[in-house]
């Protein structure tokens, strides 16, 4: 028995089957003992009836319908690995004929991985890597930031003044109505640096503990809150203290503060680590163009819909949690974009697509080198995993001893692998 294999559009196959009853005879009986074991017949023991003695109690088709999944699932598993056919999800299952004692006929369709069709060259240089040199203005700055960062408030019974921090408790209305998420107490306003509502500041400037100030201020076009975008709004702020800043000299004891021996051993190691987070940025984007030349230049089959919704979905659940974690409502957030959730899912299309696509091409890419992961550096991982999990966290650790996290945390592993040798292969240093 073979099945009669015909490959359907947007990488769905289809799979026929005629399966004879002979064929079929050693799953029909195991079918009839678990027949006989789950319902026992009068005068047998639990799965010891015979063939025909279970077909006289409960007829053959029951037999029949009890074989099928077995049947379905044996044939398509084999099918798959003859064929080297790689499926995704569920396949779906159609049973044309099923009638006791002739042939059994049933179709299976199953989603494909899309393959790279033609690949592009990737021996080559296709990308430079623009490093850029950290300017002594970029470590001043840096500077100047510790400096911010290891100010001193005192409370005076002053004005404010340019230079000063004033503490307040706002409230912000909208025609007459406090805006949502529009009350902030002991709310600190440094009023020498730029508000991100314009002339702000300059509102708070003057104003001594106990005073009041109410203006009207518009807020920024590019705002994140369409509703509150461009429209001018009421702002009432109570002053409850004037704070005045005092700068720490940039010398040898300020260094000392820090762990450093003078102040030019911290410029020194401020350089060093502005430019290797620049380097890493570089390297970042290297990388990025690398894999968008790749992808661009080879072909590749057509990507099923199930995949394709799939990589949708996990890219939702991204933004989901990245709008969690600064502190938004996702609902705010498609407010803002005037986008309804099945609108912003459609147009994650296309980039779903290219990072099927990078997937696939580093998968091909990886058995075409040859790129595999040794079992004790895969095991080394996994215990340096295990030391930043808490002891007592047994649910967690047993996620990470499961053999499926050890698939993941290997296959990560190759395709970092692989994207190191890629590096290699196609960035060139910059000149």
């Amino acid at each position: 028995m073979s099945a009669n294999i015909t490959h359907l559009p947007k990488s769905r196959v289809e799979l026929k089957f005629t399966v004879t009853p002979e064929e079929a005879k050693p799953y029909l009986e195991q079918a009839a003992t678990d027949i006989s074991t789950a319902r026992p017949i009068k005068g047998f023991r639990p799965g010891k009836a015979g063939y025909d003695d279970v077909v006289r109690e409960y007829g053959e088709m029951l037999i029949w319908e009890t074989a099928l999944e077995r049947i379905v699932r044996a044939k398509y598993v084999k099918t798959v690995l003859d064929e080297d056919l790689e499926t995704i999800g569920s396949p779906e299952i159609s049973v044309e004929k099923i009638v006791p004692n002739q042939d059994l006929q049933f179709t299976v369709t199953a989603s494909l991985m899309p393959k790279v069709v033609n690949m592009t060259d990737y021996t080559q240089p296709l990308v430079e890597r623009k490093n850029r040199e950290i300017k002594d203005e970029e470590v001043e700055t840096a500077l100047k930031d510790l400096q911010k960062m290891r100010r001193k408030e005192t409370v005076v019974d002053e004005a404010a003044g340019a230079e000063d921090l004033a503490l307040i408790d706002l409230e912000i209305k909208q025609d007459g109505v406090v805006v949502e998420g529009g009350t902030s107490k002991d709310y600190k306003v440094y009023l020498g640096e730029e508000h991100y509502i314009p002339g702000f500041s300059k509102e708070l400037l003057g104003a001594k503990k106990g005073e009041e100030r109410n203006f009207e201020l518009t807020f920024p076009k590019d705002h994140y809150n369409k509703q509150l975008a461009g429209k001018k709004l009421s702002f009432s702020a109570k002053i409850k203290d004037v704070f005045k800043l005092e700068l720490p000299a940039l010398d040898d004891e300020f260094a000392k503060t820090l762990g450093f021996e003078d102040i030019e051993k911290l410029r020194t190691q401020l350089k060093e680590n502005l430019q290797s987070e620049a380097n890493q940025k570089a390297e970042e984007a290297s990388e990025i163009e690398m894999l968008e030349k790749l992808v661009k230049g080879s072909k590749f089959s057509e990507i099923p819909e199930l995949l394709v919704n799939q990589e949708v979905r996990r890219m939702l659940q991204e933004m989901e949690t990245a709008v969690d974690e600064r502190g938004m409502n996702m609902n705010d957030y498609l407010a803002s974009l005037k986008k309804t959730r099945d609108q912003l899912m459609l147009d994650m299309v296309p980039q779903a697509i290219q990072r099927i696509q990078t997937s696939v091409l580093i998968k091909e890419i990886a058995k075409a080198e040859k790129c595999t992961v040794e079992d004790k550096d895969v095991d080394e991982e996994i215990d340096r995993i295990l030391a930043y999990t808490q002891k007592d966290d047994k649910e967690s650790r047993d996620q990470i001893l499961s053999p499926e996290y050890r698939e993941y945390v290997a296959s990560h592993m190759k395709n970092r692998k692989t994207l190191e040798l890629l590096k290699n292969k196609t960035i060139k240093p910059s000149a």
